[in-house]
C-alpha cells in the first residue's frame, strides 16, 4: 500500500518536459494577458465580446497556474527543503504577481459597466459567472490603482510571503528533544505533537514539557514572522479602506457581522457546560485544579481505540457508505488512487489539509496519522473537504471558490457522520471513549477557536502600535486561553506557544482563520439534524447545497438549507446537541 501521495497526475518531476513546458506556457500566457488587457480595456466598446474573451483567457491561464502551483505546494508540504520546488515557487509567484496591476484594471473596467445585469443576459458564458462578476463589482471599492496593486504584489514576495515560507521552514524542520529511559531522543515536532494522544500519561507529560522548552530555540524567528505578516495585513487593510482585518475577512467570507456576533454570543453562553466537561475529565485523570493542557487529548478509559491506517480506512468507508454510496465511493477512490500522504516524517509540515485541484478534478490529502481514533476523525474531516470539491466538479472553476466558513462545513459534517455512527456500533466503554473524543474535538472548535479569535484580535490591536515581543505574544495567548477555558483548565499548565506551529496565523491572504471552524461545526450540526429527519432524501439535497457554495453569500446558502444564521437561537440549538453529549458523558463517567 502506498503511504505517500501520488502526484504524477500533475507532473512526474520538476525535470519533466511537461512541467517545463507548462511553466513556460504559463509565463507566455501571462505576458499575452498583460498585453491584451492593455490594448482592450481602455474604453467600453464591444463590452460583451471583450468580457467573454477575457474570461476564456483567464480560465486557460488558471488551468496552467493551478496545476503548477498545486505540484509545487504539495511537494513543499512533504519536503520543505526541496530546492527545485522552492525555486519554481518563487518563479511562478513572481510571474503571477505581474498580473496584479492588469487585473486591477480589468476589475475597475467591469465595475464601470453601466448595466451589468443586462449585459450578462447577452451571453451564456457571462451569465454563468453572474455571481463571480457581480462580486468583482462589489469589491471594487477596496481595489487600488493598477500601479499600486502591482507594487503591493511585488512587495509581498519579499514581505509576507517570504515570512510565511520562513516560518514554515522553521516549523517543518524543528526538532523536540525528549528524555526517555535510554537517554535524550530527538523527534520531529509533528511526532512530538502526536504524543499528546498517547495512552501513557508520562509520555504525554514529557512530550508537553519538552515541546514547550524546545520553542526557546525558534521563538524569536517565529515571532518575527508573525509580526511581519500581521503588520503587512494592517497596512494593506488600511490602504484598501477596510476598518480592520476582521472587516476584510468578513467581506472575503461573504459573511456579515450580524452572523458572526450571533454565533459568538451563543458560543460564550455555552462555555460553562464545556468547562464542566473539562473539570470532569480532569477528575477522571486524577487532577483537582482543572485539566492540564497536556491532557486535553488524553484517553479517559482503557477502551481499545487504536486504529491502524488500514483499519481507519475501512471504518471511514463503512460509515460514509451508510450516509450515501456517493460519499463511500469517493473515499475508496481517494484510497485506491493514492491521494493521501499518511504518516509524519522529517521535513513534512504538521497538521492535516485537503488540496482540491480543479484542473484534474482530484484532491490530495495530507495527514500525520498516529493510529488514534482522533486520526480517523481527521481522515474523515479531510475527505469531507475533498467530497465538497467533487460536488463542484461540474461548475466553472470561477464558481467553485467558497468562503472560509463554508469551507469547514462538509468536513465537519463527515466527522459527525463517523462519530455518531461509531457510538452506535461499539460497546459501552468504547462508546464512552468515542463520545469523549467528539466532545474533545468540539471543545477545540468552540472553546479553543474562541481563544484563537481573542488572541488574533489582541495581536492586531497591539501590532497597530508596534511589533510585539515574544513575551507579549505569549501573554496574549495565555490571556485568551484563560478567558475562553476559565476554570476548565489548570492555570499552571496552559500553552503559551500555541501560536508557533498553527499555520492559520501565518496565511498571507487570510486573517482570522479561526471562527470559520466554529461556523462549520455548528452549521454542520444543523445539517445533520436535517439528515436525521429525512435520511432517504437528504444526501441528494446535501450535495446540491454544497454545489451552491461557490456562487452565493453565506446567508443565501444557509437559507437553501432552511437555516437563518442571523438568529442566535439556531446557534444555541446546534450547541445544545453538544451540551447534551456532555451531559451524557458526565453521566456515563460515573457508570464506566
Amino acid at each position: 500500500m502506498a503511504l505517500e501521495w501520488d502526484l504524477t497526475p500533475l507532473y512526474d518531476s520538476f525535470e519533466s518536459e511537461k512541467f517545463k513546458e507548462d511553466l513556460k506556457k504559463s509565463s507566455i500566457l501571462v505576458d499575452e494577458m498583460k498585453e491584451w488587457i492593455d490594448i482592450n480595456f481602455n474604453n467600453h466598446e464591444d463590452e460583451v465580446e471583450k468580457l467573454e474573451n477575457f474570461m476564456k483567457k483567464d480560465l486557460e491561464l488558471y488551468s496552467y497556474q493551478e496545476r503548477l502551483g498545486a505540484f509545487i505546494h504539495l511537494t513543499l508540504s512533504t519536503n520543505s527543503k526541496n530546492e527545485p520546488a522552492i525555486k519554481n515557487n518563487a518563479i511562478l509567484q513572481a510571474k503571477r504577481n505581474e498580473l496584479a496591476g492588469p487585473m486591477a484594471k480589468v476589475n475597475k473596467w467591469i465595475a464601470q459597466i453601466e448595466d451589468l445585469a443586462t449585459l450578462l443576459e447577452k451571453s451564456s458564458l457571462l451569465k454563468e459567472h453572474n455571481f463571480y462578476l457581480s462580486e468583482i463589482v462589489a469589491n471594487n471599492a477596496h481595489s487600488l490603482s493598477e500601479k499600486e496593486e502591482t507594487m503591493l504584489a511585488k512587495l509581498k514576495e519579499t514581505g509576507s510571503s517570504a515570512w510565511e515560507d520562513y516560518k514554515n521552514l522553521i516549523i517543518s524542520t524543528h526538532k523536540v528533544e525528549i528524555e526517555e529511559e535510554e537517554g535524550m531522543k530527538e523527534y520531529p515536532l509533528t511526532v512530538a505533537l502526536n504524543m499528546a494522544y498517547d495512552t501513557d500519561k508520562k509520555v504525554r507529560e514529557r512530550a508537553y514539557h519538552a515541546e514547550i522548552a524546545s520553542y526557546k530555540k525558534i521563538e524569536d524567528g517565529v515571532a518575527a514572522a508573525l509580526n511581519g505578516i500581521k503588520g503587512e495585513a494592517i497596512s494593506v487593510c488600511a490602504l484598501r479602506g477596510y476598518e480592520s482585518p476582521l472587516e476584510m475577512t468578513l467581506n472575503q467570507s461573504r459573511m456579515d457581522r450580524e452572523t458572526l456576533e450571533a454565533m459568538l454570543g451563543a458560543m460564550r453562553e455555552s462555555f460553562p457546560k464545556f468547562r464542566s466537561y473539562l473539570r470532569r475529565k480532569a477528575e477522571l485523570l486524577g487532577y483537582n485544579n482543572g485539566l492540564p493542557f497536556y491532557e486535553m487529548y488524553a484517553p479517559v478509559c482503557d477502551a481499545d481505540m487504536t486504529y491502524s491506517y488500514e483499519d481507519g480506512q475501512a471504518f471511514v468507508e463503512k460509515q460514509f457508505r451508510k450516509f450515501s454510496e456517493n460519499l463511500g465511493n469517493y473515499a475508496v477512490k481517494a484510497f485506491d488512487n493514492h491521494w493521501i500522504d499518511v504518516y509524519p516524517r522529517a521535513g513534512k509540515r504538521g497538521g492535516a489539509f485537503c488540496s482540491t485541484i480543479r484542473t484534474i478534478k482530484e484532491s490530495r490529502f495530507l495527514l500525520n496519522y498516529g493510529n488514534s481514533f482522533s486520526d480517523v476523525i481527521t481522515m474523515a474531516h479531510e475527505l469531507g473537504h475533498g467530497f465538497h470539491g467533487a460536488c463542484l466538479n461540474n461548475e466553472s472553476p470561477f464558481n467553485t471558490s467558497y468562503p472560509m466558513p463554508l469551507a469547514e462545513t462538509a468536513s465537519t459534517f463527515c466527522e459527525t457522520i463517523v462519530k455518531k455512527a461509531a457510538i452506535k456500533e461499539v460497546d459501552k466503554k468504547a462508546a464512552f471513549s468515542i463520545l469523549e473524543t467528539e466532545i474533545s474535538d468540539a471543545t477545540q472548535v468552540i472553546v479553543d477557536i474562541y481563544s484563537r479569535y481573542l488572541f488574533e484580535t489582541e495581536v492586531f490591536e497591539k501590532r497597530k502600535v508596534s511589533p510585539l515581543t515574544v513575551e507579549e505574544i505569549k501573554n496574549a495567548m495565555l490571556n485568551a486561553q484563560k478567558e475562553a477555558y476559565g476554570d476548565g483548565l489548570d492555570p499552571e499548565y496552559l500553552h503559551p506557544y500555541m501560536w508557533t506551529w498553527k499555520p492559520h496565523y501565518y496565511f498571507t491572504t487570510r486573517n482570522f482563520y479561526n471562527f470559520p471552524y466554529a461556523f462549520g461545526l455548528l452549521f454542520a450540526k444543523g445539517l445533520y439534524a436535517e439528515y436525521c429527519k429525512k435520511p432517504e432524501t437528504f444526501p441528494e439535497e446535501y450535495e446540491k447545497i454544497l454545489a451552491l457554495t461557490g456562487k452565493n453569500k453565506i446567508v443565501d446558502v444557509t437559507k437553501a438549507a432552511g437555516i437563518d444564521v442571523h438568529d442566535i437561537e439556531f446557534w444555541k440549538a446546534s450547541l445544545k446537541t453538544i451540551e447534551e453529549d456532555i451531559d451524557t458523558f458526565i453521566k456515563l463517567s460515573y457508570e464506566i
